[in-house]
């Protein structure tokens, strides 16, 4: 069944305020980094569990001391400090490769100037560069002390999207971020889309699992076709 986008808009809105009295709202930023510091921390998380690319983000800093080192050191130390992370082959040269771009196209190596930009202009140019999609780009707006209005969409927030049908599992996570940005409402600030983010992804981590989620015990249960789904088909087999 297809939602009407006014009522897409409508059940966003209620999907965000049921999960906001469960996980929080005002949720604070789990970052304090200046942009190109998250851009590297993101880089280092695809993929990944956050506790692994936090060690390996730690390693750079501790290691290396600024990213300039990070970019010119030989990539094989730089393979080895983020070897808590996935990867860690191809993601070295990446981080080198991105660090070097962003020298060249800025004359130094930061990424403060971020901030006289429009949102959609920042996340275009973050775009340009190898390895950046828009996850990593709203994360760079959003997390970073930018502290941006844009929605980074993670598997978790995804799967929860598509189980209440708010999207269809087809458009892929990519395409994800600008549809589900697209409904929060247009007055929300930069704090509520990323409360939204957060609540959406624990929800997918303590409840609405990929296995065999927790649907009995759900707030969005009645909103959710994937959840009565799952419930009528297991009362189904009790008879």
């Amino acid at each position: 069944m297809t939602i009407a986008t006014a009522d897409k808009r409508a059940l966003v809105l209620e999907v965000h305020h049921r999960l906001s009295k469960i996980y929080g709202n005002q949720i604070k930023y789990f970052h304090d980094l200046d942009p190109l510091s998250e851009l590297v921390s993101a880089l280092l998380s695809h993929r990944t569990k956050n506790s692994n690319s936090g060690k390996a983000f730690d390693n750079l800093v501790d290691q290396f001391g600024s990213w300039e080192k990070v970019r010119d050191a030989p990539v094989e130390a730089v393979q080895e400090a983020i070897t808590p992370c996935t990867w860690p082959e191809q993601k070295a040269p990446r981080i080198q490769q991105v660090l070097r771009i962003i020298t060249e196209l800025r004359g130094s190596l930061q990424l403060d100037f971020l901030a006289d930009m429009d949102v959609a202009a920042a996340r275009a140019w973050l775009e340009e560069l190898p390895g950046v999609g828009p996850k990593t780009s709203a994360a760079v707006i959003s997390f970073s002390l930018l502290r941006g209005k844009a929605l980074p969409v993670d598997s978790h927030h995804f799967r929860v999207a598509v189980r209440l049908g708010i999207i269809e599992a087809k458009i892929g996570e990519a395409r994800s971020h600008k549809v589900l940005e697209d409904l929060l409402p247009p007055g929300f600030t930069a704090q509520e889309v990323y409360d939204n983010h957060q609540v959406m992804m624990r929800h997918g981590q303590k409840v609405c699992f990929h296995y065999n989620p927790n649907c009995k015990e759900c707030v969005l249960l009645d909103l959710c076709p994937t959840g009565k789904g799952i419930l009528d088909k297991k009362a189904g087999k009790n008879h």
